[in-house]
């Protein structure tokens, strides 16, 4: 073997180059993987609060309709406000009487599109469902109507 085909053959300058062109592809989408699952969680998250917030504004109404319509545009605003787009919002209030002292639960439930939270493309849709629940203030006044 020659002294030049041996020399090349040993010769290791630009493998690390290779190796990382090979890999860069594989890291980046390793990286929007990561990133897709964080906006999943935070997404997430963001309806858990969303309930929170449409339960607090069903307690503090005084009748079973204005309840209803406040847990609703409550939620709908919550989410509107935290970047969350929902294909479809479906929230549904146990009103429990709305009487003082009264638990009042609201379930929350969205669909969001996957698309959206990462470049990758992904297609479909997940469901994001949260319920809270929240007391009826003990000392508060009720609707003189009764309605």
């Amino acid at each position: 073997m020659t002294p030049l085909l041996r020399r090349l053959r040993c010769d290791e300058r630009g493998s690390v180059a290779t190796e990382l062109t090979l890999l860069a592809p594989v890291l980046i989408v390793l990286l929007l993987f990561v990133v897709f699952c964080g906006r999943l969680a935070d997404s997430r998250l963001r309806v858990d609060d969303a309930a929170h917030q449409a339960v607090r504004a069903a307690t503090l109404a005084r009748s079973h309709s204005q309840a209803s319509s406040d847990a609703h545009a409550t939620a709908h605003a919550a989410l509107a406000q935290a970047g969350v787009r929902c294909q479809n919002l479906g929230v549904s209030a146990h009103l429990a009487g709305l009487q003082p002292g009264s638990t009042v639960t609201v379930t929350l439930t969205c669909d969001i599109e996957l698309s959206d939270l990462a470049m990758l493309g992904i297609p479909g849709s997940t469901t994001a469902e949260s319920t809270a629940s929240s007391v009826v203030d003990q000392w508060r006044g009720t609707d003189p109507a009764g309605t």
